[in-house]
């Protein structure tokens, strides 16, 4: 009795955690950028109990013994980075990317604060008050460019437009088109080990301090021109790859095992309550 109350216990905790996830996909339906979670699950611990030799009768074809669990826990929360659909805007400080590859930004204002991605392109030209812009994300981290092998700010003078081409070369160009002003190109980086991603904030994601960031991205061109190439699409939107199906699907089965494992704590509960009774 004992065994299976902790067996139950146990994987309701891990169920609890998988339906936080399930609500954090499901709320972020909508939302731009947004990449959907998985659950890693584990057995706690099994093991094989022995039965006597006297159990072994003419034609039992099962062995002598049977699997005994302590139930399961969550391990790891992994990314799925599959591409999600684009939705065009023809706001020209929308981007998105198409292929593997993630925008890499800062979490604070300046180039020495700690290295951020994301896939959420609704950036916005962010007034500085020195004449120019900074291009940031929606949430005002300032996006990274590369400037000949430099990591840079993006920063737009006034009265200029900002033009992103397939490959990811930013320029600015005035009102009446007669100067343009190369600004570099988007820095990219594309993803190694998904499972080592850490959400930060705000669709944000970064790697974890104990771990070496060249182990999980590594910066990546776009190419437009090769197949299966990067490529940067000015003025689109990507949306959430969260399939409401298969999340509803997913919700279905858990709330089920949450169901049988209470059910078996609590039956596990009653009947230790009956062995205290007989006991009297």
């Amino acid at each position: 009795m004992n065994n299976s109350m902790i067996s139950a216990a146990a994987s309701m905790g891990a169920m609890q955690q998988k339906l936080d996830i399930l609500a954090d996909n499901i709320a972020n339906l909508n939302t731009s950028g947004y990449k959907r979670k998985n659950a890693v699950f584990e057995d706690i611990l099994t093991n094989v109990q022995p039965h006597e030799r006297d159990f072994q009768l003419p034609g039992r074809r099962s062995p002598l013994g049977y699997t005994q669990g302590w139930g399961a826990r969550m391990v790891a929360q992994t990314l799925d980075l599959t591409q999600g659909p684009l939705q065009q805007t023809n706001n020209n400080t929308d981007v998105a990317i198409e292929g593997n590859a993630l925008f890499e930004a800062r979490s604070g204002a300046t180039l020495n604060s700690d290295r951020v991605f994301t896939r959420q392109g609704a950036f916005q030209l962010m007034p500085t008050g020195n004449g120019d812009r900074l291009l940031v994300t929606d949430t005002g981290n300032p996006v990274v460019a590369d400037d000949g092998g430099t990591d840079a700010l993006i920063r737009v003078p006034d009265g200029y437009d900002l033009n992103i081409a397939a490959d990811g070369t930013l320029t600015a160009v005035n009102a009446d088109q007669s100067e343009t002003l190369d600004l570099g190109k988007l820095k990219l980086v594309e993803v190694l080990k998904p499972e080592l991603l850490q959400a930060v904030a705000d669709n944000l994601y970064g790697v974890p301090q104990n771990v070496n960031a060249g182990d999980v991205v590594q910066a990546v061109q776009a190419a437009p021109q090769q197949s299966g190439g990067v490529s940067i699409r000015q003025g689109f939107l990507e949306q959430s790859n969260v399939n409401l199906v298969d999340e509803m699907a997913d919700l279905v089965t858990v709330q089920r095992a949450y169901q049988l494992n209470a059910r078996a704590l609590s039956s596990g509960d009653q009947m230790l309550q009956m062995a205290t009774d007989l006991r009297g």
